[in-house]
């Protein structure tokens, strides 16, 4: 016997899952263009950007694959209605914070870009949370499966 999910999604719902594709999956271009840095885009960068990017562990890329992938997933789990996107919107944030987190204690970040350099990583951090909140209240509404 089939079980049907009464509960209607608005059409936000639909906005906010391909918003949220999107968004991470401009993460997966910024990473991906990290990854693939050659030396002439290196060099090109601004002095204080060049430090931070060589200061950069290599496992620190982990967390920023996992933040970005993660979104991703969430994502297609928002837009194939699958409750699991709660658990990637959560590893997300999970990634995301020990990013932020590591990047300011092991790198010259804050020396590079003092208090500016908070901005993006914050505005960050609020739309992963935005992000996961809906995603959890999705399911809470029965729109996710």
């Amino acid at each position: 016997m089939n079980t049907v999910n009464s509960a209607v999604r608005p059409k936000s719902f639909w906005m906010v899952a391909v918003l949220a594709l999107l968004w991470n999956l401009l993460g997966v271009a910024m990473f991906a263009m990290q990854m693939m840095m050659t030396p002439e885009a290196l060099a090109a960068m601004p002095a204080e950007q060049r430090q931070v990017y060589e200061a950069t562990p290599s496992w620190l890329n982990i967390a920023f694959a996992v933040a970005v992938f993660g979104g991703v997933l969430g994502a297609l789990g928002l837009l194939l209605k699958k409750r699991w996107a709660v658990l990637f919107f959560t590893l997300s944030l999970i990634g995301l914070l020990a990013q932020v987190i590591a990047t300011f204690l092991v790198t010259p970040v804050w020396q590079a870009y003092g208090p500016a350099g908070l901005v993006m990583p914050v505005l960050l951090i609020v739309i992963a949370l935005l992000l996961l909140g809906y995603s959890r209240k999705a399911a809470a509404r029965g729109w996710l499966e």
